[in-house]
């Protein structure tokens, strides 16, 4: 049994995160977009993805694409003309694990077709396509992660001036920062730093109890700029849970909690997902942070109090999603907002020259 990823056409690969099945259980079977709430929209269908397929994600220039299933396997689609969003075709599969795939990163371009596979067993694996000796391409394993005490919930990847660093959320509430020691050597990891989602070493926490992460890291950091991220949990442990900015502070050899993004009546509250914006030219960066009470977007300053800690404002707070928010991302601008949940819809959102926040559209699923 197969099914067809559909997507609006105005909209393209923007929706990368788009969940694939019923939408009161998202991890099994298939989606079909989308419907604009204010009129039809023509369809397109991109692409025919197995029975079973838990999780998709278009690489950087949105060309490829690569699918989990529930039975651990990795499937690549590719276009025949890449300059152009036409239907896509399976290029490979490969069995990655025996459990499920419930996520897929692709690495930066500039370090080959890489991906890296987080498995419902917890596990973290690394895969690039390569060609051995006059061989065709394959998929490869790289590098395997598995944690006897924890599980891995989320995964990203950040360059910074002098290496690609892997940041990865753990259930026990611990993020582990990975460096890549070779550019050319997708295997050879070095644990660069340890430490859990808290503010100071006095909130230190035992094991918590923990239903999710997410990670994201600043997209658009200059040269002279040390890299930074954020992070936040689902759990029970409410010191764990915030939405916290880590900053690498390269005279000490160390990441340094730089803001918090939560008012202080919210600081204990689940976090869902959180998103960086990219930016371009504004004096501040933007940060989307989604909870059970909506989506937040933050206002960072760009410089440090007298203490190190980065200004903060809460510009807006959006609702609409029925449900718990599943995934954020913007677009290459910084400007739109696209969001999907538990209630299946997906929405955009944007912010009017004043500054005010609205939802620009929504898509909601429609049968074949």
């Amino acid at each position: 049994m197969t099914h067809e990823l559909k997507t609006a056409r105005r909209i393209g690969p923007i929706i990368q995160f788009l969940r694939f099945g019923n939408l009161s259980e998202p991890p099994t079977g298939v989606i079909q977009c989308a419907r604009r709430r204010e009129r039809d929209m023509a369809t397109k269908s991109m692409a025919t993805l197995d029975s079973g397929t838990t999780f998709s994600s278009w690489n950087y220039s949105g060309h490829r694409l690569a699918a989990g299933s529930i039975d651990g396997t990795l499937s690549v689609y590719d276009s025949p003309v890449p300059s152009s969003y036409s239907s896509f075709t399976r290029s490979s599969k490969v069995r990655v694990s025996e459990s499920s795939l419930v996520k897929i990163v692709w690495l930066p371009s500039e370090y080959g077709d890489a991906v890296a596979c987080i498995c419902e067993d917890g596990s973290l694996s690394i895969w690039e396509e390569v060609s051995e000796d006059t061989h065709a391409l394959e998929w490869k394993l790289c590098k395997s992660l598995m944690s006897k005490s924890s599980q891995v919930l989320d995964v990203q990847f950040g360059v910074s001036r002098k290496s690609l660093k892997m940041v990865a959320a753990y259930s026990d509430g611990y993020l582990r920062v990975f460096e890549l020691l070779n550019p050319l050597e997708l295997k050879n990891w070095q644990l660069q730093a340890e430490f859990q989602n808290v503010i100071d070493s006095l909130s230190a926490l035992g094991k918590p109890s923990t239903l999710s992460a997410s990670v994201s890291w600043n997209p658009m950091r200059s040269g002279e700029q040390e890299p930074s991220f954020v992070l936040a949990f689902n759990s029970d442990s409410p010191h764990l849970n915030s939405s916290k900015i880590w900053e690498f502070d390269e005279a000490h050899n160390r990441w340094l909690a730089v803001a918090e993004l939560a008012s202080p009546e919210d600081k204990g509250d689940p976090v869902y997902a959180v998103s960086w914006a990219p930016n371009i030219g504004r004096p501040y960066e933007v940060v989307a942070v989604a909870t059970h009470k909506g989506i937040g977007i933050w206002q960072v300053g760009l410089a440090p109090d007298l203490d190190g800690r980065l200004p903060v404002k809460k510009a807006a707070s959006l609702s609409g999603h029925q449900g718990e928010v599943w995934e954020m991302e913007w677009d290459m601008s910084g400007m739109t907002l696209a969001t999907t949940g538990s209630d299946g819809m997906v929405r955009l959102w944007q912010s009017n020259l004043n500054g005010e926040w609205h939802e620009q559209a929504m898509l909601e699923p429609v049968p074949s």
